[in-house]
């Protein structure tokens, strides 16, 4: 017996998202609620996954499932799919379990041909009608079934509008779109080479085919990649009969939220368009009307549908985006799903449903991409700048963005990948520029409305866009777009201002975001919730004061290095590193001292209260001095001059110091503890500086908790000895100061050995740190400046990799030496300390394998700390509900 693939709309329910579908699945549901759905079925996703299993051929007993289902809906609509008389006619709709507007295929009308259509003339009185939907579904099934070019159909539909001497599809006559039919079956013979499928159980067939593929077309897959969601899920085949919004003036179809997507205030939010299918609101061909306009045009549709979206929303105790039709006065529902939402409007919802009892914190917690949060960072424009405002469209997506204008997806993101900042402007966009949205800063269209696919895919990436300013004049030909008589070419620098719909001329300066007040009440709940601390990197007290000001519980990372690094300094860093004696050596390192005495002042003493990590210097000492390439060319120079020999000599001496610091391979040479082992005085300094400022701070009242981290430690008796050196200075600056404090003493892990031996490491460390950038690197034998510029995507993009291991934590290879370096230390020292503090520390899958494994806390950049707090804490849902 066949697997059963075909499910009626009535035989589901929401919770089959996984067998049906996110879009199938609420189909069902909606229509066991009594909603007014048309009728339809669903070809579950194991389907798709048979199909690309059996080499891409449909599965067995699958056809045969179809017919029985086709005649559930003839006999609920009263019509026969292929009856030349009383025409059914349906929609072939893509629907994966997680949602993915506008990647994968949708074909309307199926079931026209030049019988049906003549039936459905007939049957509705209104043969402009007809014709209308048969060029629709002949360009729709042309373009995404046999694979012609979209602008071919549209250039033909142009000249018929020219002919006529109308602006719009909709003043076509029904004599103009019998010949933009005739027109694209001759193009579509042209193109393929034979003619245009007129068996609608033929077109049935190739349509569902061309669903299945569109799953692994390459805006699919870049969606997928970019918004985490697996590759092998496959997606459901909706089939619905069709239901018209372009049969006159009585007839419309629309897209809504139940709020805002934008800001999320409780407010019907969309648009809609009479005479019209639902293609020509969300592709943008036409600028819709907002919906409450409609209850000025037909105020008892306008009741019903807002009786219908409340319902809606109480019943999936969520924001919904609504896709709707009108036919002849009679409103119908095509699909409803949780709506798309900026990361303001996402923490508004999230939080006024659990102000209303709608939902729990942990759920309000549950509903934030922690991801999403990036964009309550985002900086906005000045609102004292002179501003140089050239147009104004809708503001479809907020935030603001300056950028150089490109005209093509293709070389947005060419410059993307170059570090160019680009904006990209378009008559609209189509899912094929997926990926030059995401490469572009910013969106600005000349058409298309609030609910276009600009508007929806930008909200969701949090990236800022202006649509339908109809201001722009977009000449592809030439590169260029006209405003107001105006001529700007690719390159020119423009802004845009998502959140107010305007488009200026060149830069704008920005500033930082402030916080909304349901922001900070969800991180409350994410702090009361989540058991994982979350700390910051940071390697001064600017950056110190940031992550306190968004919730950091200490520095979980103090680069000392980075202190060196300060042009006033090098000098005499290198003044230490050129020291030919130990002497001459102390004379540099007293020098910076008080230097860095007053650098971990600073940290300290914002951070007072909490644990502040400073790792001692990690980095090869030739970092600190200059090139290989540039002392040969200055040395060259002076020779040719001759007159300098002082410096000559200098910059010779200073050349073989270099050489004899260069390595083959620095990353795995002379850094980190072993530079501690070799030279200990350096490490004794900085020690001494620590504890030098904690000294004074307690002295002031402030309560400290210094950590000393010493890094790349592979075996034991390393840091044995580097613990007795920082030890001694701690012993030292006590009694030569008079007070006591605390302090600890650690390693980070970011070497395989170290968590091999992490049992016998424990046994000299108060905490262990995950440092698992350098840890992923040793682990997988990568550089990362070299494999993400080189190799990396490859394995990307062929499934070896299923994420990049330095955004996303290797689990399984990374993750299981992590587990075993928990499990060894605490073995060996019950009240050990684990924290992390690689860049996977701000990552939201680590975040949750931290949490699983036990870890006490994750340290990430300032900026990346509400991300964390709130991963932390879905982290700790989750695991409650396992």
């Amino acid at each position: 017996m066949s697997k059963k693939f075909v499910y009626l709309f009535r035989e589901g329910q929401a919770s089959m998202r996984d067998l049906l579908g996110g879009k199938g699945a609420n189909l069902a549901e909606m229509t066991n609620i009594g909603l007014p759905v048309p009728p339809g079925f669903t070809i579950t996703t194991e389907a798709c996954n048979d199909y690309y299993a059996l080499g891409r051929n449909l599965p067995e007993g699958l056809w045969e499932q179809i017919g029985p289902a086709l005649g559930d809906i003839e006999k609920a609509t009263g019509k026969k799919f292929g009856d030349k008389d009383n025409p059914l006619l349906v929609s072939v709709r893509s629907g994966a379990k997680f949602s993915m507007p506008g990647m994968m295929d949708t074909i309307l009308n199926l079931g026209l041909n030049d019988e049906t259509v003549e039936g459905l003339a007939a049957s509705t009185q209104n043969a402009r009608f007809a014709y209308d939907s048969y060029r629709r579904f002949i360009q729709m099934f042309g373009d995404v079934v046999l694979e012609v070019e979209h602008h071919e159909f549209e250039r033909i539909l142009e000249e018929a509008k020219e002919k006529q001497n109308v602006n719009y599809d909709s003043e076509l006559t029904a004599e103009s779109l019998k010949g933009v039919v005739e027109g694209y079956k001759r193009l579509i013979q042209r193109r393929t080479g034979s003619p245009f499928p007129l068996d609608p159980m033929k077109q049935l067939e190739q349509a569902i085919l061309a669903v299945f593929r569109s799953w692994n077309n390459d805006r699919a897959i870049v969606y997928r990649r970019i918004n985490s969601i697996p590759d092998n899920i496959g997606t459901a085949v909706n089939v619905q009969s069709m239901v018209f919004g372009n049969m006159g003036n009585d007839s419309g179809t629309g897209v809504a939220f139940t709020r805002n997507p934008s800001t999320g205030e409780r407010v019907l939010y969309g648009e809609y368009l009479m005479n019209a299918q639902g293609e020509d609101v969300v592709a943008g061909i036409r600028t819709p009307q907002p919906i409450k306009s409609l209850e000025d045009e037909n105020q008892a549709i306008y009741a019903q549908f807002v009786k219908t979206s409340n319902s809606l929303e109480a019943h999936y105790r969520d924001m919904q985006d609504i896709e709707f039709t009108i036919e002849r006065g009679r409103l119908y529902i095509l699909q409803t799903r949780n709506g798309k939402r900026t990361a303001p409007a996402a923490i508004r919802v999230a939080v006024e449903l659990c102000r209303e009892g709608v939902i729990s914190k942990e759920e309000a917690i549950a509903r934030i991409e922690p991801g999403q949060l990036d964009q309550l960072l985002h900086r906005r424009m000045d609102s004292e700048a002179k501003l140089e405002v050239i147009a104004k469209g809708l503001p479809a997506s907020p935030g603001a963005a300056s950028g150089k204008i490109v005209f093509d997806a293709d070389e947005a993101e060419r410059l993307g990948h170059t570090g160019e900042k680009v904006l990209l402007v378009r008559t609209e966009t189509t899912p094929d520029d997926i990926h030059g949205i995401l490469a572009a800063q910013g969106i600005l269209t000349s058409r298309g409305g609030m609910t276009s696919h600009a508007a929806v895919v930008a909200r969701h990436m949090g990236k800022p866009a202006v649509c339908g300013c109809e201001a722009l004049r977009i000449d592809y030909a030439h590169n260029t777009v006209t405003i107001d008589g105006v001529t700007y070419p690719e390159g020119t620098l423009f802004s845009i201002d998502g959140t107010t719909g305007r488009v200026i001329k060149g830069a704008v300066p920005m500033i930082d975001p402030e916080l909304s007040e349901e922001f900070k009440e969800l991180l409350g709940w994410a702090d009361e919730i989540r058991t994982l601390k979350v700390l910051a990197n940071a390697d001064n007290p600017r950056d110190a004061q940031k992550a306190r000001d968004f919730g950091a519980q200490g520095i979980g990372l103090c680069r000392t290095e980075h202190m060196f690094m300060d042009p006033a300094r090098i000098p005499i860093v290198q003044e230490m590193i050129l020291a030919q004696t130990l002497p001459e050596r102390e004379v540099a390192l007293a020098k910076l001292l008080p230097m860095q005495e007053e650098d971990f002042y600073g940290i300290l003493k914002v951070m007072a209260g909490f644990p502040v990590t400073i790792r001692l210097l990690d980095p090869p000492l030739h970092e600190f001095l200059p090139n290989v390439e540039e002392l040969v060319v200055d040395i060259t120079k002076l020779k040719l001059q001759g007159d300098r020999e002082e410096e000559l000599n200098e910059k010779e001496v200073l050349l073989r110091k270099v050489r004899a610091l260069s390595e083959m391979n620095p990353m795995l040479g002379h850094r980190g503890c072993r530079l501690g082992i070799t030279f200990p005085e350096i490490y004794a300094m900085q020690a001494r500086a620590i504890f030098q400022a904690a000294a004074r701070l307690v002295k002031e009242g402030y309560e400290i908790y210094p950590e000393v981290m010493i890094p790349l430690v592979i075996h034991v008796k390393e840091l044995a000895k580097l613990r007795k050196v920082t030890e001694e200075a701690a012993q030292t600056v006590m009694a030569e100061q008079g007070v006591t404090f605390a302090y600890t003493i650690g390693t980070m892990i970011e070497v395989p050995r170290a968590a091999l031996t992490a049992d016998e490491v424990a046994t000299a460390a108060d905490f262990f740190s995950f440092g698992t950038n350098d840890l992923t690197q040793t682990t997988l034998g990568f550089s990362r400046d070299d494999a993400e510029g080189k190799f990396l995507p490859a394995y990307l993009e062929q499934n070896i990799l299923e994420h990049n291991p330095f955004a996303v934590l290797d689990r399984i290879g990374v993750g299981k030496l992590m587990k075993m370096g928990v499990q060894l230390g605490r073995e060996a020292n019950p009240g050990l300390k684990v924290g992390i503090c690689g860049e996977h520390g701000g990552d939201p899958s680590s975040i949750e394998f931290c949490h699983q494994i036990g870890l006490n806390y994750v340290s990430c950049s300032p900026f990346r700390v509400p991300i964390a707090c709130l991963a932390a804490a879905q982290a700790a849902v989750s695991s409650k509900g396992q």
